[in-house]
C-alpha cells in the first residue's frame, strides 16, 4: 500500500511506494495519478527532469516564482542523496527551517516539496541519478537560488569538500531573499 509519511513542515511529505520483489528483482509504481490524488497530491505534473552527478555534488538551493513557481516530486532511481527542503513561505511558523531526508534506489523514497521551497540535494554515493517531476516548466527568468551554505540555515549536507556550480555559489542568503511566497494558514 502507498505510504505517506508527514514531516516537521507542513505541506511537505515523504511517500513510500509499494514495491513488490521477486528472484527477478522489483516493480513499483513511481507515480500514479490516481492514487497520489487519493493522499493528496492533486497537482500536475507538466515535466520530468534527470540529473546524474558525482560523490559530493551539491546541488541547490533552487526555487521559481510568480506564475513559474514549482512543486517537485523528487526521487532517486541510481545511488543515494540527501534531499533538502527549505521553508521559505514568509508568515510561516517554519520559515528558514529546513527538512532532509536520505532518498536512494534502494528505498524507493519520494519527497513531495510544494511551491514556497527552496530545494537541495547532496550526492552520497559515488554517483546518483537524481528524477523529479515538476509542477510548472522552467523559466530562467523566474528562477532563483538560496546559497548552500548559509549559516542561518546551517544544513549538513554530510559530504565533505562540496562540489558547487558556480551559479549555486552565488546564490543569495534567506536574510536577503525577496517575499514570493506567503504563507496560508490552513485551519
Amino acid at each position: 500500500m502507498l505510504k505517506k509519511i508527514d514531516t516537521p513542515i507542513q505541506d511537505l511529505f515523504i511517500i513510500v511506494p509499494d514495491k513488490f520483489k521477486d528472484s527477478r528483482g522489483y516493480f513499483f509504481e513511481a507515480y500514479s495519478e490516481k492514487k497520489y490524488h487519493e493522499l493528496g497530491l492533486t497537482y500536475k505534473f507538466v515535466q520530468d527532469n534527470i540529473s546524474k552527478s558525482v560523490y559530493g555534488t551539491v546541488r541547490g538551493l533552487h526555487y521559481q516564482v510568480g506564475k513559474f513557481a514549482q512543486g517537485k516530486l523528487c526521487q532517486v532511481v541510481l545511488g543515494k542523496v540527501l534531499d533538502v527542503a527549505v521553508d521559505i513561505r514568509f508568515g510561516s511558523p517554519t520559515f528558514g527551517k529546513y527538512f532532509s531526508v536520505e532518498l536512494s534506489a534502494e528505498n524507493n523514497k519520494q519527497l513531495w516539496i510544494p511551491p514556497g521551497f527552496a530545494h537541495g540535494f547532496s550526492v552520497l554515493s559515488d554517483e546518483a541519478i537524481f528524477h523529479y517531476k515538476c509542477t510548472n516548466y522552467y523559466s530562467k527568468k523566474d528562477e532563483r537560488c538560496i546559497i548552500y551554505n548559509d549559516e542561518n540555515i546551517s544544513i549538513n549536507w554530510k559530504v565533505k569538500n562540496p562540489i558547487i556550480s558556480t551559479k549555486d555559489a552565488e546564490g543569495l542568503l534567506l536574510k536577503n531573499i525577496d517575499k514570493d511566497f506567503i504563507f496560508n494558514k490552513v485551519l
